[in-house]
């Protein structure tokens, strides 16, 4: 049987305020009392209910984190930055893995206001309006790690991914590349399509460079379909000098693929990745590739959310963090 408030408070012969008081480090306590109900706290195994906490004072100290998979490295490190943040902020966290599928974002988000979290962070690939208004009717605050939403009226922190796609892009046609392929994940993900895409194509326009379709193959952002990526490339009628992959693990396959057909990188086909996760500095070469701090999108997100759940006032709901290009042996 659990071990309940009342039973502390009848073998310290005391109130269950003082009980209460006592858990909550309240200061108002002598201290013979405080030792006293402390040491039947110890003895009976006492474990405050976090629920009926949370009953009383309409607060749960939980978040819920909605991510699409922890097995990625990607969303690991993001969930690693949320994480830290929340036991800074004493808050502990419920993670769900959504596989990015609509349906399943939006029965996790109703699942987790049900289990009455303070707020929740959430990563996704595309937001459609039925998310949008899924957040709107949400009771508690939600962000937006590492996600796009178009009309920017949800919180959110990301990098400028259009910039960051052009400054790699154009990095390539400075190093005298004009046959540039784009090997981009899913294209129905808002990031990819909208923003890395678009970047790419301003970057050759300024370049005065045809943009090609052929030369744009989407993946799936793993190393398989950066394999495939690859054979999809070397087949092409006007074979690619370099490329620019939308993630380290598709960029491994790529750099993977070309070794196995014989193809020198960076001396035959230079690449510049994206995210330098800890995939980049796993493959020979190490990858050139665009730094997204995913560590930090995560701890801004929460950091964000700890504002808007504790009423603090909130100078910018939109966050956007710097990004660079860090240089290894991918590229010359």
């Amino acid at each position: 049987m659990n071990v309940t408030i009342y039973d502390v408070a009848r073998e310290a012969n005391v109130s269950m305020a003082t009980v209460s008081r006592v858990v909550n480090g309240n200061p108002n306590v002598k201290p013979a009392t405080r030792k006293k109900v402390l040491e039947v706290i110890d003895r009976l195994g006492y474990r405050p209910n976090a629920v009926a906490r949370g009953l009383a004072s309409k607060k749960t100290t939980t978040v819920g984190v909605i991510i699409p998979d922890i097995s990625n490295i990607f969303f690991a490190e993001l969930a690693r930055g949320i994480e830290d943040i929340a036991t800074m902020y004493k808050y502990n966290i419920i993670l769900s893995n959504s596989d990015q599928n609509k349906d399943k974002e939006l029965h996790l988000l109703n699942t987790m206001l049900g289990k009455q979290v303070d707020g929740i962070v959430f990563m996704g690939g595309h937001i459609t309006d039925e998310h949008v208004k899924e957040f709107e009717r949400s009771p508690v605050p939600i962000v937006l790690a590492g996600t796009v939403e178009e009309s920017h009226t949800v919180p959110s922190v990301n990098i400028n991914y259009q910039d960051a796609a052009y400054d790699a892009v154009k990095e390539l046609v400075n190093k005298g590349h004009e046959k540039i392929a784009y090997v981009s994940g899913p294209f129905h993900d808002t990031i990819n399509i909208k923003s890395k895409l678009e970047g790419y194509k301003q970057a050759l326009l300024d370049s005065n460079i045809t943009y090609k379709e052929d030369l744009v193959l989407e993946g799936d952002y793993t190393y398989d379909s950066g394999l495939e990526a690859w054979q999809r490339i070397k087949e092409l009628e006007d074979t690619p000098t370099a490329v620019f992959v939308g993630n380290d693990e598709m960029a491994l396959g790529i750099v993977h693929g070309a070794q196995d057909d014989g193809v020198n990188i960076p001396e035959k086909a230079e690449v510049i990745s994206f995210d330098n996760t800890r995939l980049a500095l796993m493959v020979r070469p190490q990858l050139t590739s665009v730094v997204q701090p995913l560590y930090d999108i995560g701890a801004v997100s929460m950091r964000l959310l700890t504002k808007y759940m504790n009423k603090e006032n909130v100078d910018e709901n939109i966050v956007v963090l710097p990004h660079r290009i860090e240089f290894r042996g991918s590229t010359k």
